[in-house]
């Protein structure tokens, strides 16, 4: 690959952080992409995930059941583009020129960053409310700053506690992939072992788990006599999509972090042990616990910083270490899921302009921008919207990839301006039409009611009908030879 990569053009399409990983810098093993997925799977929104589930009116099964089957779904995608990054070392805007053409890459690029951007703003968001809530712990006054004054409903010290996470963020991106690398194996055991002491915690003061999972019954909304095809329609697939589209954004840009894999092995069975177990895991403990408020305190307390926060009146010190705990855990799915993937999309853009770390801030600067706080009222409405534009993406390169090229890329070609991906002017417009028409049979949905099933199926249906639609499209292409690159 050090050969290869030293016989790319020298042009505009390429710098340091989009250029094929040499063999030196593959040192992800198995158990640091297993530790990739505990870390970015153990966070609040995670742990507030099934409660959502069950406050829709689905019980403590079945929204595990949607969680399981969402993440073994989405796993499929996330191995298969995966496959590219390990494969030839190269990071997702790089690969999605395959399909979508030199400059048309800016596109499919573009809308997995803005997706990327409204996380990021929501995971800082929250892990501020974690910072706001410790300092208010060390200083007494710190809740007073500002005098009373307000800004769409939150305070001073909300919002300087969002401003100090979105700091610490900053300082991992100007750090590097390795800092991201260091993160992630270091912050995932500890947060796993946090969350089974937190259930081991709410279990022995109710009684034991089968007391727990008795009163979870409680905090189900009524479905009535709701038939099965019913419930199946309006209730467990609109949260099965969404449960696809939370990771929807990473089963896309999967090659930025795969490019560092020592082989194909290990990324595909670290991934599947990553997020196959640490996701339901934590999801259940945040059912849990949350039942357990209920006999604990009367009510259900859904919000992990709300629960630590009351928890701290009791015990300011086990209050403070529980908070950092979420400072950790917010932390490391922020940095991993949500700005690596814009990062490098901005990098595209201007490659000898913008690096790596300049793409990251200007991620941040949007995160803010977006007002996340207001995203965080729209929670399933959000994963569902944006899971249709990214399953369209999605059902295109891995067309394009498994299917017409039969995993066989041109390395030298996918940096250059006059080459096999140059398609039309730098765009394949049969990939943007089988784009387009993926995201339209997904927003058809909100058209008229009896076509709401295309819309709650978002991801699935346009998934299905870009891949078949590119298929058609690209049916005369024929795939390169092994031997034809390099």
């Amino acid at each position: 690959m050090v050969e290869l990569a030293q016989k790319l053009p020298n042009g505009h399409l390429i710098n340091a952080d989009l250029a094929p990983t040499t063999i030196d810098s593959r040192s992800w093993n198995l158990w640091h992409f297993a530790s990739l997925w505990a870390g970015m799977s153990v966070c609040i929104p995670t742990y507030m995930l099934a409660a959502s589930m069950v406050q829709a009116g689905m019980n403590w099964q079945e929204s595990l059941l949607a969680i399981f089957l969402g993440n073994a779904i989405v796993l499929i995608p996330l191995i298969l583009n995966a496959h590219a990054g390990t494969k030839y070392g190269i990071p997702f805007p790089v690969y999605v020129r395959a399909s979508f053409g030199i400059t048309g890459a800016h596109i499919p690029a573009l809308l997995r960053s803005l997706v990327a951007c409204g996380w990021f703003g929501i995971q800082t968001w929250i892990g501020g409310t974690a910072i706001n809530v410790i300092i208010g712990i060390l200083w007494a006054d710190w809740q007073q700053l500002g005098d009373g004054w307000e800004f769409m409903g939150y305070g001073l010290s909300d919002y300087l506690g969002f401003f100090i996470f979105w700091l610490i963020n900053m300082y991992f991106v100007w750090a590097g992939t390795e800092s991201i690398k260091w993160l992630e194996t270091l912050a995932a055991p500890f947060l796993i072992l946090v969350g089974i002491l937190l259930l081991v915690w709410a279990s022995t003061k109710v009684g034991g788990i089968h007391t727990i999972l008795e009163k979870s019954d409680e905090l189900v909304q009524s479905k009535g006599d709701m038939p099965f095809s019913q419930f199946l329609l309006t209730l467990f697939i609109p949260w099965l999509t969404a449960m696809v589209g939370y990771w929807a954004t990473l089963s896309l840009n999967i090659p930025d972090f795969t490019r560092y894999a020592k082989s194909q092995r290990d990324q595909m069975l670290g991934q599947a042990i990553g997020l196959l177990t640490s996701m339901p895991l934590y999801a259940f403990i945040g059912v849990a616990v949350t039942s357990a408020t209920v006999i604990l305190y009367g009510e259900a307390i859904w919000n992990p910083v709300k629960l630590l926060a009351r928890i701290e009146y009791q015990s300011p010190v086990l209050g403070l270490l529980a908070m950092l705990v979420l400072v950790v855990a917010t932390l490391s799915t922020n940095i991993a899921a949500n700005v690596v993937a814009p990062a490098n999309s901005f990098s595209n853009l201007m490659p000898h302009k913008i690096n790596f770390q300049m793409g990251g801030l200007i991620a941040g600067v949007i995160g803010i921008l977006i007002l996340p706080w207001k995203l965080l009222d729209m929670y399933q409405t959000w994963l569902i919207s944006y899971s249709g534009f990214l399953g369209a993406i999605g059902g295109i390169i891995i067309c394009d990839y498994c299917v017409i090229r039969r995993r066989i890329l041109n390395l030298q070609d996918l940096y250059s301006e006059e080459g096999e991906y140059t398609y039309s002017r730098g765009f394949n417009n049969k990939a943007l039409l089988a784009m387009a028409v993926g995201i339209l049979i997904a927003l058809a949905g909100k058209a008229h009611p009896t076509l709401e099933f295309l819309f709650n199926g978002a991801w699935f249906f346009a998934t299905g009908a870009s891949f078949s639609i590119y298929l058609f499209l690209m049916r005369d292409t024929a795939p390169l030879e092994a031997e034809d690159v390099w």
